[in-house]
């Protein structure tokens, strides 16, 4: 039994303890939602809609009613009003947003809801509002956009409020003629000297404020209940103000729409959605309560539902006791029955005909009328003044909050001033004094009628972006998007936000369209700018949705000829250790092919797992802090052979595999331990079947090229990137000198415009075309857009018109423009003895001589030393090692001033010829040349002339 009462106990404890969490956060949203509209122009509203809008129906259907139970039908009918339709199309817009903001809140915490939409801070943490529901849900991009935007709106909110104010003070000083210039000074006289004091309070200090909030709406539920009270109160003294109580005439005549002043339904809603903005208030006090996920959204609803009713209520009771028109003059009673007289007020003795030219009292001209109904009018003044003066405090300090929380993401460098706070609570006083401005301009304004729209579109734009999360979020599938609130459904939140989208657009197209210029305008500039920032936004869950289902989808398609793109693993070690041959391979693969930067770490494994691990996060932000659109691929491996064979398998997902290896070129390689390049490149330098087949994933579409450089060690396959100044070494700190400024010049050549120079293609064998394809995706750059291609081939003397037509013929084919063709006749020419004998000075140290030793120590030494060049191996291949020097000397001659040399590369088979040899056939080659690259397909073709 003890048992069963604590459970008992403790069960009613939780339960009274929820229903307080409910009621508070359902308090918070009623004190926002009853505010300045509610008192000072729902009346005005109810004139310009009117009660009903069937009128056109209705009177065709009058005829037809004849049966007490018909006419019961047709009032109910009736109730279907425009009045009533302005205030749910704001509630169906803010219910939608409602749900989707308490989908969001209920995602786990989410620092700063405490500020959403209008309300007032609390002193649990920093707030952001609406910024941090969009930012945190959508990512930076329109987080940014409408932080910028949200916190504008709450500033001029503060003027709404304000000048809502300010025109309940003047009314009263009008009543008693005490107006100090006019009507409209006096607006902004008093809202100046009241937004000046509410900047004092706000800077002081609002640890008061949530203690006070039950007081203030009783205060405000005491007004309302006012009213109601005055409504069945009747003085003869308020008939001419065109106030008589509950009459059939008045709901009548007040049913349908009376648009003045060029007032459209979309104008009138305009004017009323700030006072719906307060449904979504009662998520500002999470911070308040111990269960948020539970409170918020019913808390909300629940405030929702109330207070819709309240003003559904109201808009019927005020239309069904007021006329639209009065004069106010106790004289306009009606002696005599008026023949030509058919309005409510006459049928009610009075004759107000005369507010043809203007009047004073009734629903369209005087915005008191609430306190004019009521049955003790002070009581509406004191709701009035804490509904309006709330909720612009709660407005001028949100609005510096957001901004503050804004610049503090430093998603606007330029803004960076506005985050920095200042006391215990690091209050914004730079914001407060930005926001006092913005306010008082819009104050001097002094027409509630002009800012309300201005709100309005700024409110939509956010609800818009909120609706429009959730069902991002939705779509992305992330496994993260897990709402405690289930009563959400992604394609209503789309709908609402769609909604959001068209209501702004028919309120004020041209409002409309800018702010969606503006979102768009912050969107790309955060885009563009990309703030170092990780949220975990949808937009990052979505995006990888999108990859992973296309990547998949790629992969059930064969490959085609025509959509042949390079896709580079390109040995680079780290990459910025390489950045002349990182920025080439860009040059040509970005926007068009894959590019992956290949590091291999050698060395004992715990430790190369440790660095490969802050490597990858290292490198890969290196890569897109500088634009590279390129992934960063390490791999531990005993040596650089086995760790490029690694890459080579593994690298890539799918069809995003590379096909094409790019290598940098040794250009120390004679200097180095033979040993050690040994155990790196060795017989890797030449190609065989057997290479291939060891690399299946590979081996159907393996295209090897390769560049000549000053890249230090990272050779796998055979490339050539030579540049002139050789053997430079570059100190971080020492000052440069010039052979050091030559080397920096070079590491950085591909990173500038190459103006007006030539691409010199020498096409020596037909490859599959890779050697064509490169060079003309490097004309499609922006940087190289002004180079001209020339294109060098192989020929005999007496066909060299001939070959230049063909091969002309075959170019336009291929539809690769050229500026010139060029035939070689006298490519096989034996070349210079000169350069001859400075290619055996070359090889020299790399030569076996085993004709001048015995047997069995040739024989070991060869064993021993298998990069060694043998006497045999040396006169088989006398004839290719003449044609790289020949190939070399006509380089020279034509070639000299290329931007870049793009030219096939000479491939030796495995075992038949040795390292050393295959080197120096690519040195005398590369030999004090432009920048040269060096490719071989694997005949299989990458260019078509088909369609």
């Amino acid at each position: 039994t003890r048992i069963k009462n604590t459970h008992t106990h403790t069960h009613t404890h939780t339960h009274t303890h929820s229903l307080s969490l409910i009621l508070l956060a359902e308090v918070r949203c009623m004190l926002n939602i009853w505010g300045v509209m509610l008192f000072i122009r729902l009346s005005w509203i109810v004139g310009q809609a009117g009660i009903g809008m069937c009128t056109n129906a209705v009177t065709a259907f009058t005829l037809l009613i004849k049966e007490n139970i018909y006419r019961l039908l047709f009032v109910s009918w009736k109730l279907l009003c425009l009045s009533v339709l302005v205030i749910g199309m704001a509630t169906v817009v803010t219910t939608i947003t409602g749900l989707s903001t308490s989908a969001i809140a209920t995602n786990g915490f989410v620092r700063g809801v405490c500020m959403l939409l209008s309300a007032i801070p609390t002193n649990y943490f920093v707030s952001g509002g609406a910024y941090y529901l969009i930012s945190r849900s959508l990512g930076p991009e329109f987080g940014g956009a409408i932080g910028l935007i949200f916190a504008f709106a709450n500033a001029v909110a503060v003027a709404m409020y304000v000048v809502g104010f300010a025109e309940t003070v003047v009314e009263l000083l009008k009543e008693n003629g005490t107006l100090m210039v006019d009507e409209m000074n006096d607006i902004r006289i008093i809202g100046a000297i009241t937004v000046v004091i509410l900047l004092g309070i706000s800077v002081a200090g609002m640890e008061w404020e949530a203690k006070a909030q039950i007081v203030l709406l009783v205060i405000l539920i005491l007004a309302i209940g006012d009213f109601v009270i005055g409504t069945f109160i009747p003085l003869d003294s308020k008939k001419p103000k065109g106030f008589f109580g509950y009459k059939a005439e008045i709901f009548m005549e007040n049913f349908g729409p009376d648009f003045r002043q060029e007032e459209t339904f979309f104008s009138v809603f305009a004017i009323f959605f700030p006072a719906a903005t307060g449904i979504l208030a009662g998520a500002n006090i999470s911070g308040d309560l111990a269960d948020p996920q539970s409170a918020i959204p019913k808390g909300t609803l629940l405030a929702i539902l109330i207070t819709t009713l309240v003003y559904i209520g109201i808009a019927v009771s005020v239309g069904s006791c007021v006329v639209r028109d009065a004069t106010g003059n106790i004289n306009n009673t009606i002696v005599t029955e008026l023949t030509n007289c058919t309005t409510a007020a006459c049928k009610l003795n009075y004759d107000f005909s005369s507010c043809q030219a203007g009047c004073q009292y009734g629903l369209m001209n005087n915005f008191q009328v609430m306190s004019m109904v009521s049955g003790f009018a002070p009581l509406i003044s004191a709701g009035i003044f804490s509904a309006t003066l709330s909720s612009a405090l709660a407005s001028l300090v949100s609005a510096p909050k957001i901004f503050q929380a804004l610049c503090k993401d430093n998603i606007y460098p330029g803004f960076q001033m506005f985050a920095k706070g200042y006391g215990k609570n690091n209050e914004p006083l730079r914001g407060y004094l930005l926001t006092f401005l913005i306010a008082l301009g819009f104050i001097l304004i002094a027409e509630l009628n002009v800012i309300a729209p201005i709100i309005s579109n700024f409110f939509l734009a956010s609800y818009a972006l909120i609706n429009f999360s959730v069902f991002h979020a939705s779509l992305a599938k992330s496994p993260g998007w897990r709402p405690a609130f289930k009563y959400y459904n992604m394609w209503i939140s789309l709908v609402g936000a769609i909604l959001c989208c068209i209501v702004m657009f028919v309120i004020n197209w041209w409002a409309a369209l800018l702010t969606y210029v503006i979102v768009l305008g912050l969107y790309i500039y955060v885009t563009y700018k990309k703030p170092d920032v990780n949220w975990g936004s949808s937009t990052q869950a979505l995006t990888y949705l999108n990859a992973l289902q296309h990547s998949i989808r790629l992969s059930g398609v064969e490959d085609h000829v025509k959509n042949f793109r390079p896709q580079c693993l390109i040995m680079t070690g780290a990459p910025n250790a390489r950045p002349a041959l990182l920025h080439l391979v860009h040059a040509f693969t970005k926007n068009v092919g894959l590019m992956i930067c290949g590091h291999i770490h050698m060395g004992p494994r715990r430790q190369a797992m440790k660095e490969l691990s802050t490597d990858l996060a290292k490198y890969q932000r290196w890569l897109i802090k500088n634009k590279m659109k390129a992934f960063y691929a390490p791999v531990h491996a005993e040596d650089l052979r086995d760790g490029g064979q690694y890459l080579m398998q593994a690298a890539g997902l799918g069809r995003m595999r590379p096909n094409t290896l790019v290598v940098g070129f040794k250009k120390n390689w004679r200097q180095v331990d033979m040993r050690d390049l040994l155990g790196s490149i060795s017989v890797r330098l030449v190609i065989s079947q057997k290479d291939l087949s060891c690399m299946k994933p590979l081996s159907d579409r393996l295209r090897l090229f390769c560049i000549a450089g000053p890249a230090a060690f990272n050779i796998l396959f055979f490339v050539i990137w030579k540049l002139i100044s050789k053997n430079i070494s570059l100190t971080r700190y020492s000052p440069l000198n010039l052979a050091d400024q030559r080397l920096l010049d070079a590491s950085t050549q591909f990173q500038k415009k190459q103006g007006k120079s030539n691409i010199d293609v020498w096409w020596l064998f037909d490859d599959g075309g890779l050697t064509l394809l490169i060079p003309y995706l490097l004309t499609t750059k922006k940087k190289w857009k002004d180079c001209k291609i020339r294109v060098f081939i192989g020929g005999k003397i007496n066909r060299i018109d001939h070959d230049r037509r063909a091969m002309a013929t075959l170019l336009s084919k291929f539809r690769i423009d050229f500026s010139d063709i060029m035939v070689l006749g006298d490519i096989n020419t034996k070349p210079k003895k000169e350069n001859i004998a400075g290619f055996e000075e070359m090889i020299e140290p790399f030569r076996l001589h085993e004709d001048d030793k015995e047997q069995e120590v040739a024989d070991k030494m060869k064993e021993d030393e298998p990069w060694r060049i043998t006497d045999n191996e040396l006169e088989l291949y006398k004839t290719k090692t003449y044609r790289q020097i020949r190939l070399n000397e006509l380089l020279k001659e034509h070639s000299s001033t290329a931007n870049i040399i793009v030219m096939s590369l000479p491939v030796a088979r495995k075992g038949a010829v040795s390292s050393a040899l295959y080197m120096a056939w690519l040195e005398a080659l590369s030999k004090d040349l432009p920048p040269i690259l060096l490719v071989r397909g694997n005949h299989q073709s990458v260019l078509t002339f088909y369609s």
